[in-house]
């Protein structure tokens, strides 16, 4: 017989012999092991302050385009910046600004973010 490619995969026979692991079985730890402990816990920590961080950042965003673009536009129009109601100028472009501001503010805490967790490159 000869040995040509018979389609598997080289890595299914990692073992030689028959103390090997079993075609098919893992050898590599799985992710809830004790060494993985560390890690999965500084992730989940660092994930939950990047959604809280999000969270807080889009409800920001919601009331300064939606709340003071459309709820409390009336209100609003009774103040003025450069010559515009403040109402419409929120709708117009104050929300725009403030979207920049918030994804400049996104940035510079991610990186304190990854830094504080070491994920940064």
């Amino acid at each position: 017989m000869d040995d040509t490619d018979t389609g598997t995969d080289p890595e299914d026979f990692q073992g030689s012999g028959e103390d090997g692991p079993a075609k098919g079985a893992s050898s590599s730890p799985s992710r809830t092991s004790e060494p993985g402990s560390e890690t999965s816990a500084a992730e989940g920590a660092y994930w939950r302050e990047n959604i809280r961080l999000l969270t807080g950042l889009m409800t920001i965003w919601f009331f300064c385009s939606y709340g003071a673009g459309i709820l409390f536009r009336d209100f609003l129009d009774q103040f003025s910046l450069g010559g515009y109601p403040l109402g419409f100028w929120f709708a117009q472009q104050g929300s725009i600004y403030i979207f920049i501001a918030l994804i400049c503010l996104y940035v510079v805490r991610m990186k304190q973010l990854e830094r504080k967790y070491d994920l940064d490159d």
